[in-house]
């Protein structure tokens, strides 16, 4: 175990990083804020970890908060629940071992929910995590949460009946992504899954074969939101879940509608992050993006205190930023949601040809095909800036326009030809013509072949797939470089498919580094992830990074306390509250 490095700081320790924090709009012309420093912690101090939540500034309990969105969140079942939408909103009706702190500028502390504290690593070696559980938490029928309904929560988990949740805790406790013929839930649904034991009713213990250094962030997913087995309804438990939480869903309609009112035995002094602000909170669903902001923007009835989920369309951006009188009814917020052009490295074997794309690439020129910088930033490195430890480079500067002649220098006068698959949607033609054209301008023959929007993502996951170059994003589980370098550029991972390495890179120096940092505390990591991220572009240019997504939404008169989350780039409602 090598001596932690990092200094303890009022109860937490701190890991700095650069941050396009969320901004609202206030007055004057809408601004994405890309030059903000912001903190990433794990709180130390078991104060940080104490409830009540501070006040908000203004807010009120009472009233209706509605959320409109065009599509219906796949599931409020917190073991599947893995969408942006799903995220956000699974928060108000189950809490978790550990949570965010996020001040919506930036600031993130990960401090215990059901725990007390962020976790115990028992023997300093990250391979053994006690979470004491707090007391006087309950579930909606007054029984209080102990120990061995979060171990009931993780072990369902288990369950291939209950597929689309993260799966990080179900492999590290196994040690194996099989993790679901490596123990059997439906067998075992008395028992809990190997690693897990629950030593009394307010200690939960994990014990791992190897160091998993990262678990405080992996268990603050909703994998680790406690049920009783008697309450367990299978894969109808999203049309009625069990809440642990301020809030209960009183009505489920299926596509239509969700309703949460409060739950009368959540109390605020157990939970540092959460509220009860509103009566109730409804999700509306069916209007598209384009109605959903035009009913916000006219701000009648209901919609006052309404927040239109999805981003402004690009239809109304215009209007939208160019409206002085909605300029404090809008949020501008880069996300951690970072985009690339792939490229495929087993076909693109040739490093000077990888690192001639990267010169190539005009991302100014992208930037105004997705609609400007109200939807996209500029991005030249792997990690996205709301990374914990990110620090900027360009490891192939080629200004805002990209550089051709670099480029053209780099190829040596060869033209290579490449394929670029496209998914077959409007938005990903326009960006596929645009980088298809500053392609060809840098020495570049650059063929477009379509892939159906709805199989693309499966398409590009199998080795061996006929695609030199496609469009990826990924946004983070957490925001440390173990959710993202590992996962996208670890060679050993790559199988016939499923692959989340789509540029089928494997390289065994950098993979070993993958082990020794997977090893170190997040305390450590950092700095380190920051270094291999710019190590791996400098030796290997696997990716040519473009942007990070933009989030920019707008809402009624009376919805208060929204922010987009520094964490998954979604507004956060825990702060949420209709103003008077």
């Amino acid at each position: 175990m090598r001596q932690r490095a990092a200094v303890a700081v009022g109860g937490a320790f701190v890991l700095v990083s650069a941050l396009s924090a969320c901004s609202a709009n206030t007055g004057g012309e809408p601004q994405v804020d890309t030059g903000r420093q912001a903190t990433g912690v794990i709180a130390t101090d078991p104060r940080d970890s104490a409830g009540p939540a501070p006040e908000v500034a203004g807010a009120r309990r009472g009233g209706t908060f509605t959320i409109l969105r065009e599509t219906p969140i796949s599931h409020l079942d917190p073991q599947r629940t893995y969408s942006f939408a799903g995220l956000m909103t699974v928060p108000l009706i189950a809490r978790t071992l550990t949570t965010w702190k996020d001040d919506g500028e930036g600031n993130l502390r990960l401090v215990g929910d059901l725990a007390e504290t962020p976790g115990r690593d028992v023997d300093d070696d990250c391979k053994v995590w006690e979470f004491r559980v707090r007391d006087g938490v309950r579930f909606e029928d007054g029984r209080p949460v102990t120990a061995r309904e979060i171990g009931y929560g993780i072990a369902r988990s288990f369950d291939p009946d209950l597929a689309g949740g993260p799966t990080y805790l179900q492999e590290w406790l196994v040690d194996t992504p099989q993790y679901d013929t490596a123990w059997d839930f439906q067998a075992n649904r008395t028992s809990l899954p190997p690693g897990l034991t629950t030593p009394d009713d307010r200690t939960l213990r994990f014990e791992f074969a190897r160091p998993r250094c990262d678990l405080p962030f992996a268990v603050s997913l909703p994998t680790t939101a406690p049920l009783p087995s008697d309450r367990d309804t299978g894969v109808d438990l999203g049309n009625a879940p069990f809440s642990s939480g301020p809030y209960k869903v009183t009505r489920y309609r299926a596509g239509v509608e969700i309703v949460m009112e409060r739950n009368e035995h959540w109390d605020a002094t157990t939970d540092p992050v959460r509220h009860q602000y509103p009566d109730r909170f409804v999700w509306s669903f069916g209007p598209t993006p384009d109605a959903a902001a035009n009913r916000v923007i006219a701000d009648n009835g209901a919609d006052q205190s309404a927040l239109s989920w999805d981003y402004v369309p690009a239809s109304l951006i215009a209007r939208v930023a160019g409206d002085a009188g909605l300029r404090a009814r809008t949020i501008l917020s880069p996300t951690p949601s970072a985009n690339h052009l792939v490229i495929n490295n087993a076909r693109v074997t040739d490093l000077r040809v990888r690192q001639a794309l990267n010169h190539a690439i005009d991302r100014e020129g992208l930037v105004k095909v997705l609609g400007g910088r109200h939807v996209a930033v500029p991005m030249t490195t792997l990690m996205p800036p709301a990374t914990i430890g990110h620090r900027t480079y360009d490891a192939y500067p080629a200004g805002p326009d990209g550089d051709p002649d670099k480029a053209r220098e780099l190829l040596g006068g060869q033209r290579p030809e490449l394929v670029l698959g496209a998914a077959d949607s409007s938005l990903e033609q326009q960006v596929a013509t645009q980088l298809k054209g500053n392609l060809e301008r840098a020495g570049f023959t650059i063929t477009i072949r379509n892939i159906p929007d709805d199989a693309k993502l499966d398409e590009i996951k199998k080795s061996g797939n006929p695609w030199d170059l496609y469009l990826g994003s990924w946004a983070a589980d957490w925001p440390s470089g173990a959710s993202i370098l590992p996962v996208l550029y670890d060679g050993r991972t790559i199988r016939a498919q499923g692959n989340s390495n789509h540029a089928y890179f494997n390289d065994p120096a950098i993979n070993a580094e993958f082990d020794r940092i997977l090893t170190l505390p997040p305390t450590e990591q950092s700095r380190q992830w920051a270094e291999l991220d710019e190590r791996i572009m400098e030796e290997h240019a696997p990716v040519v990074p473009l942007y990070v997504d933009v989030a920019y939404l707008v809402h009624g008169a009376k919805a208060g306390g929204i922010f987009v989350s520094s964490v998954f780039g979604s507004p956060a409602l825990v702060d949420a509250h209709v103003k008077p």
